[in-house]
């Protein structure tokens, strides 16, 4: 019989003959990394076209953030465009409607952040304390819905209901002998409306991180709080939330990173110049600004002062959370 305990393993066999002491050098790290691809190449097939994805339609844009910097020309192309430096940006931070945009891009930003990101978890939580399973699965499926809805349509449903003629609104209004209000041209009533819109088109989809993340819960936690009579509240504010706080806080740093990305469609669908004094935000001056006027260049660098702000906070939350809580994205 053979000895099997001279048999050495497949990885012992295959693998490269490299002598790490310290920190491993570039060639050290480049043959462990193809050691790697080679072992478990058929898991970077499937990763492949995920990567090929970002390549062409992330990272190889890129190269067209210069003419953030450049006079540009259609007709002369980037490199034919002569250089300006950050005459653009200044250009920007003189603009009365770029301000404007900026103020109601964090503005909204923020009302939505504060009435929009706890939405989904207090739903996520209400949806555990069901316990008739049909009940469960018809009500999620109900707040699920509006999220694969098409923003068009669900534009359609908001400009008809607060229609001040016939929309469901307004009608209301009149039984309780209110006068009709056209409340989409009215400024100060836009960011309530679009902010409300958000919530309930999102927030149930959202909730399945964190139901997912409730789902994870050591069960033997709650029947240890049973057993200590806990009641359902308390094992909720006791456990469940506890538990569920690394979800919340990488999430909170996802949708802090996200601040300066409004829903650029709902609002276009939306917004009309009698409300740009509280809806114009930095997205939809882009719009403006790059493909109804022309000016590419200029749309550009409001695109990269967007994206800058953007990577700033995200990576501020991530520091600060890490420092404070020990949970981060890295």
């Amino acid at each position: 019989m053979a000895d099997i305990g001279n048999v050495g393993s497949p990885t012992e066999n295959t693998m490269p003959n490299v002598q790490v002491s310290g920190k491993p050098t570039f060639s050290e790290r480049m043959q462990l990394l193809m050691y790697r691809v080679r072992q478990d190449w058929q898991i970077y097939v499937l990763l492949a076209p995920a990567i090929i994805w970002f390549l062409i339609f992330l990272y190889k844009p890129m190269y067209g953030l210069q003419i953030a910097f450049k006079d540009y020309s259609v007709f002369l192309g980037i490199t034919g465009s002569d250089w300006v430096g950050l005459e653009h940006f200044q250009t920007l931070f003189g603009s009365d409607q770029f301000l404007r945009a900026v103020r109601n891009t964090i503005q909204i930003s923020a009302w939505s952040l504060l009435f929009g990101f706890p939405a989904p978890i207090i739903l996520a939580l209400m949806f555990n304390e069901i316990l008739k399973e049909t009940f469960k699965k018809t009500a999620q499926t109900i707040v699920y819905l509006p999220h694969f809805i098409s923003s068009v349509i669900i534009a359609g449903i908001i400009i008809t209901a607060f229609s001040p003629s016939a929309g469901v609104v307004n009608t209301f209004l009149s039984w309780i002998g209110i006068d009709p209000v056209y409340f989409l041209t009215k400024p100060e009533w836009f960011r309530p409306i679009f902010i409300g819109t958000g919530i309930w088109q999102e927030a149930g989809f959202q909730s399945i991180v964190f139901l997912a993340s409730i789902a994870g819960v050591n069960p033997s936690l709650y029947e240890s709080a049973v057993v200590d009579g806990a009641s359902r509240w308390q094992m909720m504010w006791k456990i469940t939330l506890p538990s569920i706080l690394p979800t919340i806080i990488i999430m909170l740093i996802i949708r802090i990173g996200n601040i300066m990305e409004v829903s650029f469609e709902m609002i276009i669908l939306l917004y009309q110049p009698a409300t740009y004094e509280t809806a114009d935000v930095v997205n939809t001056f882009i719009y403006r600004q790059g493909i109804q006027g022309g000016q590419y260049d200029l749309a550009a660098a409001a695109g990269l002062f967007n994206a800058v702000v953007a990577f700033t906070l995200v990576m501020t939350a991530n520091t600060i959370s890490k420092r404070f809580s020990r949970t981060s994205l890295w």
